[in-house]
């Protein structure tokens, strides 16, 4: 059964209402085929992982709705490797042009190749993720001799495929090139690369001849020649009709005039006798807070880095709840906090059958595939609280243990794993030192020397009612109830502006007190922290 409500669809099952149907028109009864490409020449990104999630999430539907549906990842390891990236040794530029799959992992790396080193850390994400795909290596495909009829076939019909790219070399104002135009290209038998250029061919025998810059040239025999590939424009719709894919989105890029979404749509049907693939164009996918990850360095933010600060089903409700053409942004930064607050209360409204139809959709494709549930932390005590608890401990498990079970009545840490684990992994990999909380050894005793008499007695009537408050909802109500009842208010009535004021000046002193800065953690959430007995230390006036 669908998860989305019949009245009202998300975009999830509208493109499943579209393809099952395009599915059926073209091949009834056959498995329906959703695609995805992925090329492992560097850290394949979260930008990438939409790439990869827009078709699960399709095929996923298509699945709960009884239909067989296969979800196609090629491993574009056959490309060329074009750069060395900054922060590498430089000599790997000996290996431009070689397959991806021949070229050395990194130095360091326990891979066998540069692709096995970038495919490895996505391949565990997406199990991770829930994520269910049969990956193809382009490389197997290529050097087996799968795509060897494809290939004789494009090169057979070179003249018609010259003159779809000609059309849009003319409207960009590109010259065409003098050179006969071949769309197969061969590495070298000698030096590997694909710095060659092919002299002849004949259509009947398949002999092709070609030369290489590193000095080497040879004649083959197509029909039997397995170490090369087709240029990107032919390869994809070679691939569409290859594979029978009837949904496969992409990227911006992939949708301007001249791209290889539009020519392969004109080359697929003509050449290969296929057609172009429902395919939707998907936005950008931006980043908040990475300072520690630099483009200069060669580093992006991967799924394997949100799922070490994120639960799976979060990250997946991000991909989920957006159309394709939307662009977002994932939180590295103390935006994440916020993100979580939201999933919470999304929770929270499904659980109480609040959740608009939408809202559900996305959240049961969160939280399960057609396979079953995706493991969850059994109490979710919120995010920001955890986060400021493992701030404040520095991590310590005893510590921690003993302040959730003050805060939620928490028996064991494994209730509130594995959120507890990558709120500490947050506070530990991307909140800088500078900013990070550390309570203070021994009371400031030249601040509390300086204080006036309204600033003792609010510091002296939060010591006294400590015991009675030690709760987050308890401790709430004191911090901001002091200053009311210095002003002559009730704790629950609403603060007047000079109110207001004095919270903020009471909170800036607490934290002054008790971790050396006008700011930090929650006052409650720090409070329960630091422990009654110490905060009475640190702010005894």
């Amino acid at each position: 059964m669908s998860v989305a409500d019949s009245t009202e669809t998300d975009w999830v099952s509208r493109f499943a209402d579209e393809v099952i149907a395009e599915a059926e028109r073209r091949a009834p009864g056959e498995p329906i085929v959703c695609a995805s490409g992925l090329s492992p020449s560097g850290p394949i990104h979260l930008g990438n992982l939409r790439e990869v999630m827009t078709p699960h999430l399709v095929a996923d539907e298509i699945r709960r709705r009884g239909h067989a549906c296969v979800h196609l990842l090629s491993w574009d390891d056959y490309d060329r490797f074009r750069r060395v990236p900054a922060g590498v040794d430089p000599s790997w530029a000996e290996h431009v042009g070689k397959p991806l799959s021949s070229v050395p992992a990194p130095p360091g790396s326990d891979h066998a190749s540069w692709a096995d080193h970038f495919k490895a850390p996505m391949v565990e994400a997406l199990e991770e993720l829930g994520v269910d795909y049969r990956g193809i290596s382009q490389t197997e495909q290529y050097t087996s001799g799968a795509y060897r009829e494809q290939i004789l076939t494009a090169m057979r019909e070179r003249a018609g495929i010259d003159a779809v790219l000609a059309r849009y070399r003319t409207k960009q104002g590109e010259e065409r090139p003098g050179a006969a135009y071949f769309p197969y290209r061969p590495y070298c038998e000698m030096c590997e690369r694909d710095l060659t250029t092919v002299t002849a061919y004949d259509d009947d025998t398949t002999e092709l001849a070609y030369s290489c810059v590193c000095g080497f040239g040879e004649t083959v025999r197509l029909a039997e020649h397995d170490r090369g590939k087709l240029a990107w424009k032919v390869d994809w719709p070679m691939r569409w009709a290859y594979e029978g894919v009837v949904f496969e989105p992409s990227g911006v890029d992939h949708h301007s005039p001249g791209s290889a979404w539009v020519v392969g749509g004109e080359i697929v049907g003509p050449v290969f006798g296929g057609e172009r693939p429902i395919g939707p164009m998907y936005a950008f996918v931006g980043i908040t807070g990475m300072a520690k990850m630099s483009s200069s360095k060669g580093d992006v933010p991967t799924p394997a880095d949100a799922l070490r600060i994120m639960e799976a089903p979060v990250l997946r409700w991000l991909y989920a709840r957006r159309k394709p053409s939307q662009s977002f942004k994932v939180a590295f930064d103390q935006e994440i906090q916020r993100l979580y607050d939201e999933w919470d209360a999304l929770g929270r409204k499904v659980a109480e059958d609040a959740a608009q139809p939408a809202e559900l959709a996305a959240h049961a494709r969160a939280v399960r595939t057609s396979r079953g549930p995706l493991p969850a932390t059994p109490r979710p005590v919120a995010y920001r609280t955890l986060a400021s608890i493992a701030d404040v401990t520095t991590g310590d498990t005893g510590q921690i243990g003993r302040i959730l079970g003050d805060l939620d009545g928490v028996a064991a840490l494994d209730e509130v794993r594995p959120r507890l684990d990558r709120a500490q992994a947050w506070i530990d990999t991307h909140v800088p030192a500078d900013q990070r909380t550390r309570v203070r050894e021994s009371p400031d005793e030249e601040l509390l020397g300086s204080l006036g008499e309204d600033e003792r007695e609010s510091l002296r009537m939060l010591t006294e009612g400590l015991d009675e408050h030690w709760s987050l909802e308890g401790l709430t109500t004191l911090v901001y109830g002091v200053p009311k009842l210095r002003a002559g208010l009730a704790a629950d009535a609403k603060p007047t502006p000079e109110v207001k004021a004095a919270q903020r000046a009471f909170f800036a002193l607490l934290y002054r007190l008790l971790v050396g800065r006008d700011t930090g953690p929650r006052l409650p959430t720090l409070l329960l922290a630091v422990g009654a007995d110490r905060v009475r230390k640190l702010v005894a006036a």
